[in-house]
């Protein structure tokens, strides 16, 4: 069979125009194609020798569209992955990163507490000041176009800050630090001389440049921080009670460093949105506020305080001692109305200040006390009832006791003295006659003495809690040497410091019941509500009518001729009172070498207010008894007192008790 082609497909087109007939018109007929001559150029080549251009023919998209597609489809994967990791995975961390970022916190220092004195009178107060810093990076050659910026700056801010000029070169020649201290804690006026000499500095800079130069400014780099001062505007008085604060502005010394808790208060913080720098208003702001530290109140009288100080700086001088302390005490309620050291120190400027002079040697200082000892080994011979203050005591000029010969501060023929007339008269022999009644055998009579003692505080904290303090020293009877057993009843052989010495006398005066000494009335919050320190403790010691039996005693020292204690008079007020003079141990040397010298006693000694006890250490020129050297300044405090407080003057006169006894009595 003749194969049949199959039927072609017909290209639907453009449709033909047709003729009346109904069919479609003939073709015209197309022209012959010209042939080309022989000499025409071989076939496959052009005119010109080449090839002629291929037909372009485009590839298929579909592949193409699919790559596309899957490298879209795997960019969206990892996206999504990514999300799923950010947003539900490791949200938190993120988050808090983010926070961190994003969020800047910045302390705000709390306000720390004042200290008054019993009237509210600012003995320490915090002041606004500014820690001047700097940049570094700004001292470069590049940055502040000058070549010895560092040199130039700390010359002009050395002589501003009391600065050494090379030291402050060494802080701003470090290019890789953008930050230096170079001042902490100036005042207003200081930051205010620099802030005045950057301004002269940048209109300066600013001319040079519009007329072409570089336009140096040395001191742009320099800054200031906000903070707080701590200064003591009576400058060095109470210093040592007061003590100061450390470079960071925490207490260091003194009640500064005790009650540093309740001055400092809480810091607080402030925390915002900072975007490229820039804090962002509209994200607002989270602040904790800073609490203010608490006000302390103290027992000391601010002009009381002063007439101490100034009494004992000045005999401490003219009698160029190593040192002297003064103590004024409300006998009634045990508050300490002043504590005054001599040398002292002014916590405004340490850098001034003799390292041995910080502290408070008054409660720090602990040394033999003398005669003014006595007073505890006749409260107990009276309160034994082994004698009485009349009892005839015969003094011989040297007694033997033990492996020692003792003797009195002065040579003296056999003395017939009464008990009163051996504490008016300061007898050594005389005080260890008395005391050896106090038991059968010398150890007993120890074993009672050191109960008196203990009961009086010796050996013990005042109960202050002032750091540093000491608690004295004394040892249990039978560890008492041959000479110690005969010694301590005069004062030589145990130690204690100016406040327990003080505190023995208050006790007497207070009728025999000892009263724990403070030093802090109260405090007052944030809040402005005070809040009164607890009760002192309050320990019986010996009975009232042995206290007045002592107190009458007391006066002789002062009242009667024959008393060492003459110098304490005070026309007006019955005056009770005791010298003292006591060899010291040297605590550089080791051994007595020097003396002691001290007084105490209150006053009016009908009706007890005030105690007052000084004590000079190793005075050198001039007079160095007791008596004589501090019983002047007992009397000058005492007068001061008497009259701040405005304390009547003694309605009675005083008994006469006898010194001397006759013989056959």
């Amino acid at each position: 069979m003749p194969s049949q082609e199959p039927p072609r497909r017909r290209v639907p087109g453009p449709a033909r125009p047709r003729n009346a007939a109904g069919r479609a018109p003939r073709p015209a007929a197309r022209p012959a194609p010209r042939r080309r001559p022989s000499s025409a150029v071989p076939r496959g080549r052009t005119a010109r020798g080449r090839r002629p251009a291929r037909t372009l023919r485009l590839g298929s998209p579909r592949p193409r569209l699919r790559l596309v597609s899957l490298a879209l489809t795997l960019v969206m994967i990892a996206f999504v992955v990514r999300l799923l990791q950010v947003q539900a995975v490791d949200a938190s961390a993120y988050a808090a990163k983010a926070e961190k970022n994003r969020y800047l916190s910045y302390t705000v220092a709390a306000e720390r507490g004042e200290i008054t004195d019993r009237s509210g009178i600012a003995l320490a107060t915090s002041v606004d000041a500014y820690d001047i810093t700097a940049d570094p990076k700004m001292f470069t050659p590049a940055d502040s176009k000058a070549p010895d910026a560092p040199q130039q700056a700390a010359a002009l801010l050395a002589p501003i800050l009391g600065a050494d000029a090379a030291e402050l070169t060494k802080k701003l020649s470090k290019p890789k630090s953008r930050y230096a201290v170079l001042a902490r804690r100036q005042t207003p006026q200081v930051w205010k001389q620099i802030k005045d000499l950057k301004s002269v500095f940048a209109e300066k800079a600013a001319k040079d440049k519009a007329a072409g130069g570089p336009g140096a400014n040395v001191l742009a780099g320099v800054f200031q921080e906000s903070t707080t001062k701590r200064v003591y505007p009576n400058g060095g008085l109470a210093a040592g009670i007061l003590g100061y604060v450390n470079a960071e502005g925490k207490g260091a010394g003194g009640l500064e460093s005790k009650l540093d808790k309740e001055l400092a208060g809480e810091d607080g913080t402030i925390k915002y949105a900072q975007s490229g720098g820039r804090r962002v208003p509209t994200a607002g702001t989270k602040e904790v506020p800073a609490v203010a530290g608490s006000d302390v109140e103290l027992t000391i009288d601010r002009d009381i305080q002063w007439a101490a100080q100034k009494a004992i700086s000045e005999q401490v001088k003219k009698s160029k001692a190593d040192r002297g302390y003064v103590i004024v005490q409300n006998t009634r309620t045990g508050e300490v109305l002043a504590m005054a050291n001599a040398p002292g120190f002014d916590p405004n400027d340490l850098s001034q200040a003799d390292a041995a002079a910080l502290g408070n040697a008054a409660l720090q200082d602990v040394y033999e006390p003398g005669s003014t000892s006595k007073v505890m080994s006749m409260a107990a011979v009276l309160e034994e009832g082994v004698a009485t203050p009349g009892t005839h005591v015969t003094v011989p000029n040297r007694l033997h006791r033990g492996d020692r010969l003792f003797k009195d501060d002065v040579d003296h023929r056999t003395w017939n003295l009464t008990l009163n007339g051996v504490l008016a008269k300061s007898s050594n022999i005389g005080t260890i006659l008395a005391t050896g009644q106090l038991g059968k055998t010398q150890a007993q009579a120890n074993k009672v003495l050191y109960s008196y003692l203990r009961k009086f505080g010796i050996g013990s904290p005042t109960g202050l809690g002032y750091p540093g303090e000491t608690p004295g020293i004394l040892a249990k009877p039978q560890d008492w040497s041959t000479s110690q057993q005969f010694t301590i009843p005069f004062g030589q052989g145990l130690s204690l410091n100016a406040m327990q010495a003080a505190s023995i006398y208050s006790t007497i005066a207070n009728g025999g019941v000892r009263i724990q000494p403070t030093l802090v009335r109260g405090t007052k919050g944030a809040d402005g509500r005070f809040t009164p320190a607890e009760a002192p403790e309050q320990t019986r010691v010996v009975s009232e009518k042995t206290a007045k039996t002592l107190a009458t005693m007391l006066e002789s020292v002062v009242g009667d001729e024959e008393g060492t204690g003459t110098k304490a008079k005070i026309p007006g007020y019955r005056v009770a009172g005791k010298t003292g003079t006591a060899n010291r141990v040297d605590p550089v040397r080791g051994g007595y070498h020097g003396y002691t010298a001290s007084f105490a006693g209150f006053a009016p000694a009908d009706n007890p207010q005030i105690t007052v006890y000084c004590a000079i250490q190793n005075p050198v020129k001039g007079n160095y008894f007791g008596g004589q050297i501090c019983g002047p300044i007992y009397k000058q405090v005492m007068e001061f007192a008497l009259k701040t407080l405005q304390t009547p003057p003694s309605g009675s006169e005083p008994a006469r008790l006898p010194v001397f006894s006759k013989p056959d009595e």
